[in-house]
């Protein structure tokens, strides 16, 4: 594989349509918000999503949700003891190498010379941290979101012999209607580290383009969660002379009516930041 030809700055603009992008179980399931009420999505949510797609274009996967486990593996222990060779360097215990055990789980795992992994499971002496290149910003809203809650009922039996049931109340969240950004960059000195190559990139770029192809649920119903429009940048340093901050302000997005409904409600514009031009991918 090639190795990485230049830092990599992206930003994906996503709407969500009567859905719930990201859900907090620690508040009931509602939509996820910060305090100035603008809707969030956890970076570890965007990378589950990454991972998603990169299983369904065929690449192994170290972290994945238990329904998406299609290797007969139920722990992440397994899955890393089902790796002959990393085992066989952590059996050695005191003697095993964290470098050759790091390079043996980069070689085998896509996700993990992306995004990094730490490596400590009971039992096992040895134990290491991987740092990825890929970093990912959680995702904020354009603008503050509205919530809206709708009460719903059960009216089934759970067990046999329960008798007739009483309805169940519960409550379902969505947002009508927001657009989000989500931003991030790849280090090339880190992807030397790991060997994230420029093929591995590419693929980055193709699971950002289809994020949440595959993904529909009864909070993200299909069709209610798209990625608008990519922008990329693949500069030709390792370190650009424009920062990724300026570089991801260079995207200027302002509503065009007071309740946008869709993407087409904004007006988005670029601001060149002295830097390579981004390649551009609409979908809408």
């Amino acid at each position: 594989m090639g190795e990485l030809q230049g830092k990599i700055d992206f930003l994906a603009l996503v709407s969500v349509s009567n859905a719930n992008p990201n859900g907090d179980p620690l508040n009931g399931n509602r939509p996820r918000e910060n305090f100035e009420g603008y809707g969030e999505i956890s970076d570890v949510c965007i990378k589950r999503k990454i991972r998603n797609r990169w299983q369904d274009m065929g690449q192994q996967i170290f972290v994945k949700s238990d329904d998406r486990a299609d290797d007969g593996f139920g722990s992440l222990k397994e899955r890393a003891d089902g790796c002959a060779p990393l085992k066989e360097e952590m059996d050695r215990k005191k003697k095993a190498s964290r470098e050759r055990c790091a390079r043996i789980a980069c070689e085998e795992w896509l996700d993990v010379r992306s995004f990094g992994q730490v490596f400590a499971f009971k039992g096992v002496e040895v134990s290491l941290g991987v740092r990825g290149p890929v970093s990912i910003h959680q995702a904020v809203s354009v603008q503050p979101v509205d919530i809206i809650s709708m009460q719903i009922t059960k009216s089934v039996n759970s067990a046999e012999g329960d008798g007739k049931a009483s309805d169940t109340m519960g409550t379902k969240h969505r947002i009508g209607f927001g657009l989000y950004v989500v931003k991030g960059s790849v280090n090339v000195q880190l992807a030397e580290k790991t060997g994230f190559s420029q093929e591995d990139a590419e693929l980055l770029r193709e699971a950002l383009k289809t994020l949440y192809e595959n993904d529909a649920s009864s909070a993200r119903p299909e069709g209610s969660m798209e990625v608008c429009r990519l922008y990329w940048w693949q500069h030709g340093e390792k370190i650009p002379a424009v920062s990724s901050a300026k570089v991801h302000r260079s995207v200027k997005i302002e509503p065009k009516t007071d309740r946008p409904a869709s993407f087409a409600d904004y007006a988005i514009t670029y601001e060149d930041p002295g830097c390579v031009e981004p390649e551009v991918y609409d979908f809408v």
